[in-house]
């Protein structure tokens, strides 16, 4: 793996990683609305990336399908959403701001099962960059190195509040702030591991480059819309959500045509 590579799929967890560092010089738990400011940002960036940065390309590499190019993209598109509603249905999990977990009945303590609910939606991201820096190094030609690194930036990005969104609640339920720290840290460990498995994939079966990219779109928007929208609208006056999607989504639209 060159080093061009191994940097990209660093940025994202280290993203995390000093997102989740905020415990320590942050005294107080997130607001309600910096909250909601901060997943609306998560949520425009997933948005914008699965277009330009996935299914765009996956399109693209399937031209000489003709009017059929768009087929590889859907049927990827629909097994990254049934993928992640296999692992929300089999994963105890639990949102921020519930009081109920999802997935099995299980014994697991309410912290573990939030770092679960966070770690399921980076398994996508991380899988969006394994699957773009795959692409790379395939050689395509609708794939680029600062295309890729624009996602890899964009998913950092947005990592940094998520880091602060988990660490800094389970500091406010009393866990040390060492011990909230590990566990948004973890919380985005996947990312890297799972990208890093997508290359794997991606260099043994080549022709499945399309498929790749929208099944990791399809899970990421799975996860905008069944995590993160009702997470950035809950209580009143919820339009600071939908402003900061926007912000979101135009900073990753830019990252990704201004570096690719």
């Amino acid at each position: 793996m060159n080093l061009d590579v191994f940097f990209g799929l660093a940025v994202p967890f280290l993203g995390t990683s000093i997102g989740a560092a905020a415990v320590f010089f942050m005294q107080r738990e997130l607001s309600e609305n910096l909250s909601r400011a901060l997943t609306g940002f998560a949520a425009g960036v997933m948005v914008a990336a699965s277009v330009w940065s996935l299914i765009l390309p996956a399109i693209e590499q399937s031209q000489d399908m003709g009017r059929l190019s768009f087929l590889p993209a859907l049927i990827g598109f629909w097994l990254g959403v049934l993928f992640l509603l296999l692992l929300d249905k089999v994963i105890p999990h639990l949102h921020r701001g519930l009081s109920e977990s999802e997935g099995p009945k299980s014994s697991l303590k309410r912290t573990t099962m939030m770092v679960l609910a966070v770690t399921l939606h980076n398994i996508p991201e991380g899988m969006a960059v394994g699957a773009v820096y795959a692409g790379l190094l395939s050689g395509s030609a609708d794939i680029t190195a600062g295309g890729a690194f624009a996602l890899a930036l964009g998913i950092a990005i947005q990592n940094f509040p998520e880091g602060a969104i988990i660490s800094m609640p389970l500091r406010a339920q009393g866990q040390r702030k060492p011990k909230a720290f590990l566990y948004g840290v973890l919380s985005g460990a996947v990312e890297p591991l799972f990208g890093w498995l997508t290359i794997i994939f991606a260099a043994l079966v080549v022709p499945a480059m399309p498929y790749l990219l929208s099944f990791a779109a399809g899970a990421m928007i799975y996860v905008v819309v069944e995590e993160l929208i009702p997470e950035m609208s809950q209580g009143k006056h919820s339009d600071i959500g939908v402003i900061f999607f926007s912000v979101g989504f135009s900073v990753m639209m830019t990252l990704d045509v201004a570096l690719g």
